[in-house]
């Protein structure tokens, strides 16, 4: 108990307990994007976009660049490029061309300016039927086109998939890059970093609303307070101040409500704040020390970390009964339990035994199936979903000790440096 108690305290003042490891950068290998699982994957063409005068040229190569890009990462195609030019004057022979090439889509854009704003025009044709199932146009500054290759992007994939995209999702995390623990925010890709808060203390643990709203825990009065960052009004506002320990585990849902580990009792507690009425509930009431809570995907349930029957473990709460139950019984310490944006599985970290370094583990909702993601491979710890299941981004310090941002597939393979950043970063989460 008193070493939870530590862990709790050091998340505040040190972003957690954190050991040395050394670094395996022969790991970060890709897996290939012609097959996802057991099925191949339909070829998806993308010829050079058409730039309509010259200050649309290089939007034109930069939009297709990110288009591209996001498009591989998904692996929900397999990319082609090489082949012949577009013409729109002839789009049954463009498409045929490509289809003689293996591509089952074909996507065709261009690129135009009018001061202040490009508009960006985009076609998906399918090669079976030489018609178009996409068409849509984009219209934005300089600034914006990364994003709106982006939007494209997932709204392409939501098209012909049917599933949603990840590449307008961004990760927030904390970073000691300024000699303070401050809160970052950048792009799915590595791309568009940007530093939110100023606060010159230790600010952790940012968890995403789905209303754009990212919470966090900051020491910038002197105590553990949770504050709000408003993404869309640039604005930065207290939550819960003064009230002892306040470490912001997740937010509900429907966005009405944070769990979070509180001081308040006599040991660290699971508490929900009402973010309407500001009414402060207490979930949990043992003589344990209990901490890192998240919800599920429905709301129902929490997940959280106890060490109530000895070393750190995973459990489960029902929120309507309070029932509670373990996932895991064997581990020598678990930390920071996240639960899958389908339902099926909650990812952790956790050691196996004393000494060892920390690595990311699932665990299915019977406790009866724990699958390990990563091995030999340095601390790796924060780990979080994308909103689409699909991968988890997480902390390493396999390259050197440094502690940097990974993300891997579900399944642990395909691990890789999500941006070289200085100094460390911490406690990722992924946006809705």
């Amino acid at each position: 108990m008193k070493n939870l108690a530590k862990l709790l305290l050091l998340a505040v003042c040190a972003a957690g307990a954190f050991s040395a490891a050394y670094g395996r950068p022969n790991t970060d290998v890709y897996i290939g994007i012609t097959s996802y699982g057991s099925q191949k994957v339909p070829g998806f063409g993308i010829p050079a976009f058409e730039a309509q005068g010259l200050e649309a040229q290089q939007a034109a190569q930069q939009v297709q660049e990110v288009l591209r890009a996001d498009l591989m990462y998904m692996r929900y195609f397999d990319v082609q490029e090489n082949g012949p030019a577009f013409d729109n004057k002839h789009i049954t022979d463009s498409v045929s061309a490509w289809g003689k090439q293996g591509a089952a889509y074909v996507l065709s854009g261009s690129v135009s300016y009018e001061s202040p704003n490009y508009t960006i025009r985009l076609y998906v044709y399918d090669v079976s039927t030489r018609t178009a199932v996409f068409a849509k146009a984009y219209k934005g500054t300089q600034a914006s086109l990364r994003r709106l290759a982006h939007v494209a992007a997932d709204q392409i994939v939501s098209a012909l998939i049917g599933k949603r995209g990840i590449a307008d999702t961004k990760i927030a995390f904390a970073n000691d890059a300024t000699k303070h623990k401050e809160i970052y925010v950048v792009d799915y890709d590595g791309q568009n970093l940007q530093k939110l808060t100023s606060d010159k203390s230790i600010s952790i643990l940012p968890r995403w609303s789905k209303d754009g709203r990212i919470y966090y825990t900051t020491y910038k009065y002197d105590n553990p307070d949770i504050f709000a960052i408003d993404m869309r009004m640039g604005k930065i506002a207290p939550v819960i101040i003064r009230g002892g320990l306040s470490l912001i585990g997740g937010v509900s849902p429907d966005g009405k409500a944070l769990v979070f580990t509180s001081s308040g009792g006599k040991n660290p507690s699971i508490y929900v704040y009402n973010l309407e009425t500001h009414k402060k509930t207490r979930l949990t009431n043992k003589t344990s020390v209990d901490g890192s809570p998240s919800y599920s995907p429905d709301g129902k349930y929490i997940t959280f970390v106890s060490n109530r029957a000895g070393n750190p473990q995973i459990y489960v709460m029902n929120l309507e009964t309070g029932e509670t139950r373990p996932l895991t019984r064997s581990f020598n310490w678990s930390d920071t339990p996240q639960w899958s944006p389908t339902g099926e599985w909650i990812v952790f970290a956790g050691r196996e035994a004393p000494f060892h370094p920390m690595d990311i583990f699932l665990v299915d909702l019977t406790g009866t199936q724990i699958r390990r993601l990563t091995t030999d491979a340095g601390t790796n710890e924060d780990p979080t979903w994308s909103p689409d299941g699909r991968f988890i981004a997480f902390t390493t310090t396999r390259n050197g000790g440094k502690r940097q941002l990974y993300v891997m597939d579900a399944d642990g393979s395909a691990p890789h440096l999500i941006a070289d950043l200085k100094g460390n970063s911490y406690t990722p989460h992924w946006s809705f």
